[in-house]
């Protein structure tokens, strides 16, 4: 494609991506766009579309951001499905690279609830037709960068238009994209020039990895289910027709290198008078894949965090709960696939998290554990979470691939709020 500009036609191209040729630009048009989780940087705000980006109002007050910074593989939060693309755009004449999007294409459940749709038969009546299916092809954009030096020349759009119309050549039968709510130019962007509809709000929730263990009741007994057992009880626990985005991968998902374990806890001695109760919840491990740092933290807090840290090293009897370096780079553990169960549900699970924490301190490189989950979740409440690790923002939107007019039909508008009792599930490849 091509623009004027006075007597000069400048050509933009729009491609993809190629390892060996490409890596060294594309890192470096990270650090330009200054990738992180803080919703409202310029960087950011001006590109749009980056998923995870979080910034709660204190915060904002405050200047303090927690950012994101991608190790090595930038097809990392892609690469899990079978078929994925990162898409550049070049721009002018030396071919500069000044855009990038990351796209997948995966198969998840659709979650139910819904009254089957209708139709009319030969003679008139209204029949009725076969529920949506269980699970669909539903793609994933991400990771939208603009070089700062080159917005608002249609660059975005030519990214997210390709990416599009790679995905619906796959069999997508819908997009998704996820920004924050004080990301107004994404939303702007998403929401307006491309039809994508607000969608889902899920809760990241973070705690911080302190150098002492924390304790897990003597009544709480912790087990480690190996992965074909674990796929058996989270089918139970999350039918596709009750859950949202849950990948039909799920054993893969189970059995992947880097989750860690799923660990189930239930009550030692339980009440024969009370239903049973259980908790459950996996680990993964995103310390190979991504960075985390905190930024624009006053002096006063970063010498008092060091000082803690120093007084914990030389009087460690002192249990003083010192925390890591978190002004430096480090990864973290997220936590997924988190269900409860019983009156002693809520308890388990937060004796699951302690066992997470427990389970992290073992890692140099981990020094947060963190979960996504909806807020009307029942195990929403039970996390362990610190406030400044914790955000409510992320937004989730979605369009219909197959109808190019955005307003979506009635009998497929995943866009309407999800049924009473619909579980969503996050996936942590993609964080």
């Amino acid at each position: 494609m091509g623009a004027m500009d006075g007597e000069k036609k400048v050509v933009l191209r729009v491609r993809e991506f190629d390892m060996e040729r490409d890596l060294a630009a594309a890192e470096e048009l990270d650090r330009r766009c200054q990738v992180g989780l803080c919703g409202d940087t310029e960087a950011d705000t001006n590109s749009g579309g980056n998923k995870r980006m979080k910034k709660n109002n204190k915060k904002k007050k405050s200047g303090m951001s927690l950012c994101v910074e991608q190790v090595g593989d930038p097809l990392a939060r892609v690469r899990h499905a079978p078929e994925h693309v990162m898409l550049v755009a070049e721009y002018g004449e030396e071919e500069k690279m000044v855009g990038v999007i990351k796209a997948c294409v995966k198969v998840v459940s659709r979650g139910g609830g819904k009254k089957p749709p209708s139709s009319s038969s030969s003679s008139g009546k209204q029949q009725p037709s076969s529920p949506p299916p269980a699970y669909v092809k539903v793609a994933c954009l991400l990771g939208l960068r603009v070089s700062p030096s080159h917005r608002r020349l249609g660059i975005a759009t030519a990214l997210v238009k390709r990416a599009e119309e790679w995905c619906r050549a796959r069999g997508a039968e819908h997009a998704t994209m996820a920004t924050t709510a004080s990301n107004a130019a994404s939303l702007a962007l998403f929401t307006g020039r491309f039809g994508y509809a607000p969608f889902r709000r899920p809760e990241f929730l973070g705690r911080p990895v302190h150098a002492h263990r924390l304790a897990v009741p003597r009544g709480h007994r912790v087990f480690q289910l190996p992965p074909p057992l674990a796929a058996a009880a989270y089918a139970r626990l999350l039918p596709p027709q009750g859950t949202e985005f849950l990948p039909a991968d799920m054993p893969a998902l189970l059995a992947h290198k880097l989750t860690l374990g799923t660990f189930v806890a239930i009550e030692s001695d339980p009440d024969p008078s009370l239903p049973p109760s259980f908790a459950v919840l996996s680990v993964w491990d995103s310390t190979r894949s991504l960075r985390l740092r905190v930024r624009g933290a006053p002096a006063l807090l970063r010498a008092s965090l060091a000082v803690l840290r120093a007084l914990d090293r030389s009087a460690p009897w002192m249990r003083v709960p010192s925390i890591p370096d978190i002004f430096r780079p480090f990864g973290a553990y997220l936590l997924y696939g988190l269900r409860l169960s019983g009156p002693a549900g809520p308890a388990l699970l937060r004796s699951l998290c302690h066992h997470a924490h427990n389970v992290a301190r073992n890692n140099p490189a981990c020094a947060v554990v963190a979960a996504d989950v909806a807020p009307d979740d029942p195990a929403a409440a039970a996390v362990p979470r610190w406030r400044r690790f914790s955000c409510d923002e992320d937004v989730w939107c979605i369009k219909n691939l197959n109808n190019k007019d955005t307003n979506a039909s009635d009998d497929d508008d995943w866009a309407a709020p999800a049924p009473p009792g619909t579980l969503l599930f996050v996936d942590p490849r993609e964080f």
